[in-house]
């Protein structure tokens, strides 16, 4: 399939992709990520191998365009965690000494 990433055209195929993230190592997914095979890995990771370009030079939308078009499944990011504060009437132990 052709596709345009950093007005740089690429020809890829699904298997070509899967076999340029074979040994590659998932990073910590903070943002939108794609399934390829078992593993799930942020799309800026999987456009920068596949391309062999810099992250900077490419945007989240471009690559997960691409590998929607070739029959990835992507994820939006996922939801934050909910921030834990002590309630106001709470005082630390700092305060008491």
């Amino acid at each position: 399939m052709r596709c345009v990433i950093a007005r740089f055209p690429f020809d890829f195929t699904k298997f070509e992709v899967e076999q340029s993230m074979g040994g590659i190592k998932p990073e910590p997914v903070t943002g939108v990520s794609v399934t390829i095979g078992r593993r799930v890995y942020p799309v800026m990771q999987v456009g920068e191998v596949i391309t062999r370009q810099s992250r900077r030079d490419f945007t989240v939308g471009e690559v997960r365009r691409a590998l929607t078009q070739l029959g990835f499944t992507c994820h939006d990011a996922p939801p934050a965690p909910p921030v834990q504060r002590p309630a106001p009437w709470q005082a630390t132990a700092a305060e008491w000494d």
